[in-house]
């Protein structure tokens, strides 16, 4: 069988060749130990039996925060110069039968959990559904890719052009840790950054 590449795999094919030919891309991977988190969203979840809190939404938030901290990985690459941005822009990496799609949660930061949780919500249906406007999946400035729910650990994404950075976030899995010498049940997840390295050195 021979299948044709066009529509929308040969836009993302484009897309994704154009990025990694024009990008220095470096990927980072750590283990973080997220069981703090994930006990705060079984107490939230109980609370907010309409709305279901996912470790996505979770990782949203706490990449607005962190994008404070880092304004060179929210940012927008130019010819020539690199636009940082003072709104954090995220956005959530969608998989429909025909390929990825990534709405975005605007100004990310100035938004509490619930109204990422929803936002994300809807905007994933508007995309399979085929509602989405151009506004709901354009203007990011950072992306994240979650294959957690498909049971991947870490992988190597690739930055969405012009953004300079893109997280994939892995499944949550408990496991033993060593806690002040004691062996303690803990949730772990595994996090790799991609980002340009024109833009910004490993260290920082």
């Amino acid at each position: 069988q021979t299948v044709p590449m066009e529509g929308m795999r040969r836009t993302i094919a484009t897309r994704m060749l154009h990025s990694v030919q024009t990008m220095a891309q470096v990927t980072l991977t750590t283990e973080a130990n997220v069981t703090d988190a994930m006990t705060m969203r079984a107490g939230i979840s109980r609370q907010w039996t309409e709305l279901s809190l996912s470790p996505l939404h979770l990782a949203v938030k706490a990449a607005a925060r962190a994008l404070k901290d880092h304004p060179r990985l929210n940012a927008i690459q130019g010819e020539d110069e690199v636009q940082l941005i003072a709104e954090a822009n995220i956005g959530v990496a969608v998989s429909l039968p025909e390929g990825l799609i990534t709405p975005v949660i605007h100004n990310a930061g100035q938004k509490t959990l619930a109204q990422i949780a929803g936002e994300a919500r809807e905007l994933a249906s508007k995309v399979r559904e085929g509602r989405a406007r151009p506004e709901d999946v354009t203007g990011g400035t950072f992306t994240i890719s979650n294959l957690g729910a498909y049971g991947v650990d870490a992988f190597t994404p690739i930055i969405n052009p012009p953004q300079v950075a893109i997280l994939g976030v892995g499944r949550v899995v408990e496991k033993p840790l060593i806690v002040q010498g004691q062996i303690a049940k803990g949730s772990m997840m595994y996090l790799s950054l991609t980002f340009d390295h024109r833009v910004v050195d490993g260290a920082p």
